[in-house]
């Protein structure tokens, strides 16, 4: 099975911590020269020194500003620099009831999450062409297939992602490139505590509470290793991957009553 990524470069979204870094370790592992990408420069110089292997960088960028980051990937491609992987992932909506919702919280989430997407996918695919390879994966969450209670925002902008992709994996096929979204479940990340500790407050129970009754739902009966997520990740983006396009793929230990 070919997983090498050598020779390849890729621009890891959100990945000054979490998921997105866990993604990051995993394609450079592969051989890929990664390209870290968040609002915190420092967070990224400091993320960028847990990366295997060498001519990995960094990339300064906001995604609450489209413009800025679409001028920000420009400068980057003028300089020379091709993309064949492209890891879309971005911090999810503040929690609560979707009812509550303020609309101008649906469109900060939607400019974060899917309209940023896609600015990055119209710069890079490009690229990707002349390259003959192209890899896209959406980092979304198990909200697609199954709502979260208290993520009404996220439910209903993860949603909106995920259809986005699999039209764009039709439109895109025919180009050799492919379009993935791996949905992770309960993941032990410094965003899962957050959620937590919210969680537990709302409801007056102890955090280890709502991690049991959160375990209770999981057949494996653990939280995951973000670096379990980014071997997910780093997966479809491989040339063993090669046939494998427009899916969601749950990585949650099980718990989606799905097949």
């Amino acid at each position: 099975m070919e997983t090498s990524l050598n020779g390849k470069s890729a621009l890891v979204c959100g990945s000054s911590q979490g998921i997105g870094l866990a993604s990051a370790v995993e394609l450079a592992s592969l051989g890929a020269r990664v390209t870290l990408c968040a609002r915190n420069e420092a967070d990224l110089k400091m993320a960028v020194t847990h990366l295997p292997g060498t001519g990995h960088d960094i990339l300064v960028a906001d995604f609450d500003d489209p413009e800025q980051l679409k001028q920000k990937v420009k400068e980057t491609l003028s300089a020379g620099k091709t993309f064949e992987i492209l890891i879309n992932n971005s911090g999810g909506p503040p929690g609560g009831p979707l009812f509550d919702a303020d609309s101008t919280e649906f469109s900060s989430a939607m400019t974060r999450h899917l309209v940023c997407n896609h600015v990055l996918v119209q710069e890079l695919v490009p690229g990707m062409k002349t390259s003959a390879y192209g890899r896209i994966v959406n980092i979304i969450s198990t909200s697609v297939r199954e709502p979260i209670q208290g993520l009404g925002v996220s439910n209903t902008t993860r949603g909106a992602v995920a259809s986005w992709a699999k039209t764009l994996s039709k439109e895109l096929g025919p180009h050799g490139i492919t379009i993935n979204s791996v949905l992770p479940g309960f993941t032990d990340t410094a965003r899962l505590s957050q959620l937590m500790e919210k969680r537990a407050s709302a409801g007056n129970i102890s955090t280890d509470d709502v991690k049991s009754g959160w375990l209770a739902t999981i057949p494996l009966g653990r939280l995951a290793e973000a670096s379990e997520v980014g071997a997910a990740v780093a997966f479809l983006c491989s040339p063993a991957a090669s046939y494998i396009s427009g899916v969601c793929l749950p990585v949650d230990g099980g718990r989606l009553n799905v097949i």
